[in-house]
This record gives structure tokens, C-alpha cells and sequence, in this order.
């Protein structure tokens, strides 16, 4: 798929941006929401400039849908940085418990600092990011509750800032506003379009599940066959493929979605296979975790 055919918006990033910037001197942690199954692609590299001086925690989010020894490599990755790390799915609500010890793990020589400053009982003030459909929502409001308190405006914060009182000693600065990340790579435009970031009705699905069946083609070979049951003998003799003009080396995964909509039944007029609804089968099932745990991005890869 061509960078040109997913459109961003950086209106959104300059204004998140900007937020962020008009924030950052009042928090003491910043928690990155990214998707587990590709972290790289849906991470913002302006958030490591303007965390650096800022204890850090990544939820690797959506671990359930992603490739388990991958995460624990991606997890690696992280923790080697210097940030805290974990994986997760924050649709599990005993995740709460978890990400709440973790964000006193982060913190501790914040804490200990104050204790060697007499200052006792002064809340972790914390501020989640993350880019659309990586899960900051679903981490916010596991972690606020419908029962967190708004403690009210501080001093020197924006009028419309609040804060919430997830524990004791821990404050989430409520902040709206969206963050892409910064978008110099064709292939992240497509990770991010399949895991559901950008809006499908901006994308191509046909040129996008080809891109998609060539990577599965590459890391995880057979499971696109076993899942919907068909053979490398059943690509070869599909008479209709020599009546479809494409890019030579797309012919193979031009077959496979034809042999997918045969094996779903979607067909069109005089019983010929539907490729574009075949093609947006297969994305729904990525996304779904019906082709089993699949991760788009490998740390030693990188």
C-alpha cells in the first residue's frame, strides 16, 4: 500500500503536542499505551523528548491478540531503555491492581526522594498517552472507575484539566485530545491500518490484505491455508487467475483471496469469488484474533 493512500492528520498531533508540553512539568510519570502487536509503529517518538526527565511506564495493551514470544522480546526491548514494561489486556479488569503496583514500581526514586526530603504523602501525579484504537481509553476508565473523585483544578493548571484520584497517593491528569504518531514509513501506515487506527473507509482493503498475506506468508507461514482450507495445488489451478491482470508478483495473493471467498461462499454473479469482501474477511479475522496470535512487528527485527 502506498504512503499516499492513508491520510494523516497532524492538525491532531500538533495539538496533543501542545497539550502535552503545557502539562509535562506537572506530572511525574508518563504511561505509553501501545499496541502489543506492533509497538514500534504505534509509538510517538516525540513522547521519549518530552518524557526524558520523567519516569516512564509502557502497558504493551492488547497482549491477548499478539504473539506471546514477541511480547516478552518487545517487553525486553522496553525495560533495557529504562522504562517499567508490562504486558497486558486492559479488558481484564484484575489489570487495575497490577498497573497501579506498577506505576509505584516507576515512581520509587521520586518516592524515596521525597522521603529524604521530609515530604510525605504527595500523590504520583501521572499522565497517560496513546494514539486512537490502542486501548487509552479502556486504561483510563479501568483506572479512574465510575466512583474516582475529581480532586479539582491545581494551582497552575489549564482551566478544564482535572484531576482523578485513582488511589491513595495517585493523581491521572485528565487530558483530551489525540496523538498520532509521527508518520515517515509506508509500512507503519499499514500496521496501523490494520489493527484498526485509521478509519477503514480511508483505506484500500484490497491492496492492504495483499500487503498483510505477504508478511503472514513470511512469519507465519500455512496459518492463512490452515485456517481457511485450502492448498498451494488449489492457488495453481484456479482457471480464473489467468484472466486477472496485476502486478505480477500480487498473483499469488490475488489466488488466496479468490480461494478465500470460494471456501466462504463470497461470491458475486456467474459464481465468481468476491476478493474485495474476501479481503476485508481476512482483516476482520487479524483483528480478531481468529488467525491466532499474530504480531506485525518483531523486536529483532528492528
Amino acid at each position: 500500500m502506498s504512503q499516499s493512500q492513508i491520510q494523516w492528520f497532524p492538525g491532531h498531533m500538533t495539538k496533543a503536542l501542545r497539550m502535552m508540553q503545557e502539562n509535562i512539568s506537572l506530572v511525574d510519570l508518563v504511561v505509553e499505551i501501545l499496541d502489543a502487536r506492533c509497538p514500534i509503529s504505534t509509538r510517538n517518538p516525540e513522547i521519549q523528548k518530552l518524557a526524558q526527565n520523567k519516569s516512564r511506564l509502557v502497558l504493551l495493551n492488547k497482549a491477548d491478540l499478539a504473539d506471546i514470544n514477541k511480547n516478552e522480546e518487545w517487553e525486553s526491548v522496553f525495560k533495557a531503555e529504562g522504562a517499567t514494561c508490562a504486558v497486558m489486556s486492559a479488558k481484564n479488569p484484575s489489570c487495575k491492581k497490577e498497573i497501579l503496583a506498577l506505576i509505584q514500581e516507576a515512581c520509587k526514586e521520586k518516592i524515596e526522594r521525597d522521603k529524604r526530603k521530609g515530604i510525605k504523602n504527595r500523590p504520583i501525579r501521572v499522565m497517560v498517552t496513546g494514539i486512537p484504537n490502542v486501548g487509552k481509553s479502556t486504561v483510563i476508565n479501568l483506572l479512574a472507575g465510575r466512583a474516582s473523585a475529581k480532586t479539582g483544578n491545581k494551582p497552575g493548571v489549564t482551566k478544564g484539566k482535572q484531576w482523578i484520584k485513582l488511589s491513595q497517593n495517585i493523581e491521572l491528569l485528565d487530558t483530551p485530545g489525540v496523538l498520532w504518531p509521527r508518520f515517515d514509513d509506508a509500512l507503519i501506515g499499514e500496521h496501523l491500518a490494520l489493527i484498526g487506527s485509521v478509519n477503514d473507509t480511508l483505506l484500500n482493503m484490497d491492496e492492504l490484505a495483499i500487503s498483510f498475506l505477504k508478511q503472514m506468508d513470511s512469519d507465519y507461514p500455512g496459518v492463512v491455508e490452515s485456517r481457511y482450507g485450502f492448498t498451494e495445488e488449489d492457488l495453481r489451478s484456479d482457471v480464473g487467475m489467468q484472466e486477472i491482470l496485476c502486478i505480477e508478483e500480487n498473483k499469488r495473493y490475488v489466488a488466496i483471496l479468490r480461494q478465500i471467498a470460494f471456501k466462504r461462499n463470497a461470491l458475486v454473479k456467474a459464481g465468481e469469488p468476491d476478493v474485495s469482501k474476501a479481503a476485508k474477511l481476512i482483516i476482520d479475522d487479524f483483528r480478531a484474533a481468529r488467525l491466532g496470535k499474530i504480531s506485525l512487528e518483531s523486536a529483532n527485527k528492528q
